[in-house]
């Protein structure tokens, strides 16, 4: 009877697994390590509404996508190739980047285990730690220097005690325990995206607006250079063109009798720049006479007050 009940639970999973593959479009690929059934709970309710998780075995996954691909969904392959250690789909048809946010943080604190890799850097701050005397030597082990302060054993310097990327130690990890630090964190880990028979990495969906319209921008530039270069028009090199093109009519009407209206006042300016370059100096004394009587007008003004003030002082003494 429990056979059978396994055996009727494995078809209705991936019974499961077929509908969320005809009614969504996007899925997460998402690492599971460390994160427990409690932790999963809690991430099913925070995803409720925008997206759903679905945890099987990988075995039994491949199985069901190898049925679909058969059935003409070709693209789940993409998918099937990635179905490697311990991961997890997430379907969704929402945003992707609201839903990766919403994936990524739920994070529960963890302790430091014995053989696992460091997250980040953990560092041990200075303080008293309320550890018995008896435990000086256990901090000897460590290389961290301590004291007996009250009763107690109070670290005199923080201490570098793991590095991101080395295995902890088990004396690392009991010491962590013991001062009840938690350093790491643990949570689903985003590995792949797939949309619509587009399979590609996470950090695709950081890019912006402002960053796509930047790289087009650059790409115009540099196919208005080449064309400009090799003499082969294109719409990002008319505008261009046409300046160049202007600026060589302004240089053969220099040099020769034709003019335009445009080209008037550079072969005036050529022609007689002394008249340019006394205009600016009347301009700019013009600008000061302008100034001067209101300058005179502030100045006789504090010179009235002044006066003003001396008189009735005078009148005073």
């Amino acid at each position: 009877m429990a056979t059978k009940k396994v055996k009727d639970r494995k078809y209705q999973l991936a019974d499961e697994l077929k509908q969320h593959f005809q009614d969504y479009t996007k899925l997460f690929l998402v690492d599971c390590d460390n994160v427990g059934s409690n932790q999963i709970q809690q991430i099913r309710i925070a995803l409720r509404g925008k997206a759903i998780l679905y945890c099987g075995k990988n075995t039994q996954m491949r199985r069901v996508l190898r049925e679909l691909e058969n059935d003409g969904m070709a693209q789940l392959e993409k998918v099937r190739m990635q179905l490697k250690l311990n991961v997890a789909l997430v379907f969704t048809n929402e945003d992707l980047p609201e839903v990766r946010d919403l994936i990524l943080e739920n994070k529960v604190a963890a302790p430091a285990r014995a053989g696992s890799i460091a997250q980040s850097d953990v560092v041990v701050p200075a303080g008293n730690t309320g550890m018995e005397p008896t435990m000086t030597s256990f901090l000897q082990a460590l290389n961290i220097p301590s004291k007996i302060t009250k009763g107690s054993i109070e670290i005199l310097n923080p201490v570098h005690l793991i590095t991101e990327g080395d295995k902890c130690e088990a004396s690392q990890c009991a010491l962590l325990d013991k001062l009840g630090i938690k350093p790491f964190s643990y949570g689903l880990v985003v590995k792949s995206v797939y949309d619509d028979g587009s399979m590609y990495d996470p950090a695709v969906l950081d890019i912006t607006d402002d960053d796509i319209l930047a790289s087009f921008a650059q790409g115009i530039k540099n196919v208005a250079a080449i064309s400009v270069s090799t003499g082969l028009p294109t719409v990002a090199s008319v505008p261009y063109s046409i300046l160049l093109g202007f600026a060589n009519l302004l240089a053969i009407a220099v040099e020769t009798d034709y003019t335009f209206k445009e080209a008037e006042q550079i072969k005036e300016f050529i022609a007689n720049p002394e008249a340019f370059a006394s205009a600016a100096p009347a301009a700019a004394a013009s600008s000061a006479d302008a100034a001067a009587p209101a300058a005179e007008a502030k100045k006789e003004s504090s010179s009235d007050d002044a006066g003003g003030a001396g008189g009735m002082f005078e009148d005073d003494y």
